[in-house]
């Protein structure tokens, strides 16, 4: 069995969560304090970092990327890079999008700062910011309502790798209730449908200790 070593409110990791559960994965979750620098954890990767992923041959893998291309080529019955070499480009593109530039924008100005910070020890969170990621992700969001105009999900006709990735990190900022929903109803009906799949309802039973989600944080309808 695969174990998957995580932080619950880590879009990176969520991502990885939602393809095992959408590809029906056998596999256990083993949750890290990467902060604590525990030397057990940084055998498995000296870089500190989450997701790590281990195969039942005590086989690792690193990095969420990497790990989404083992599972697509290892678990090929359910595919999220497309189906042609345009496709996977664009799956490709978006998600490199969300884990690069949405999250410099948006998610480390916001989730880290409002709840990483803290758990880690680095003092009082930036007003200032929080501030920037709040604007920043009207941005993104904006772009979102674009796509969803002219396709069915982000990348085209079907559900890739870029709509989980994309949902991962927008699950995370909705936990804070930092996601404008009512200003983008395409948006807000994209990641419904997304919500709405068994694979995603481990995610929204997540609690960080110290933090409640808002209300609608766990409604599939809101």
């Amino acid at each position: 069995m695969l174990t998957l070593h995580h932080s619950p409110l880590l879009p990176t990791c969520r991502k990885i969560r939602l393809m095992l559960r959408e590809k029906n994965i056998p596999h256990a979750l083993q949750n890290e304090d990467f902060w604590l620098r525990d030397v057990n954890f940084f055998a498995l990767n000296p870089a500190g970092e989450v997701p790590v992923l281990v195969t039942s041959q005590q086989q690792i893998i690193v990095s969420a990327y990497a790990i989404a291309e083992f599972l697509d080529e290892m678990y090929p019955d359910v595919q999220f890079f497309g189906n042609s070499a345009l496709e996977r480009a664009e799956v490709r593109r978006l998600t490199d999008w969300f884990d690069a530039k949405f999250d410099r924008e948006v998610t480390q100005l916001v989730l880290f700062e409002k709840i990483y910070k803290r758990l880690m020890g680095y003092g009082d969170p930036s007003a200032d910011a929080i501030r920037a990621g709040k604007k920043n992700i009207l941005y993104h969001l904006e772009y979102l309502s674009y796509l969803l105009q002219t396709r069915n999900w982000l990348a085209g006709d079907y559900l890739t790798l870029a709509d989980i990735t994309a949902a991962s990190h927008l699950s995370c900022l909705d936990y804070l209730g930092d996601v404008a929903w009512e200003q983008f109803p395409n948006v807000k009906e994209w990641y419904s449908l997304i919500k709405c799949r068994p694979a995603f309802r481990d995610l929204l039973d997540d609690r960080i200790q110290g933090f409640r989600p808002p209300a609608h944080y766990m409604d599939v309808d809101f």
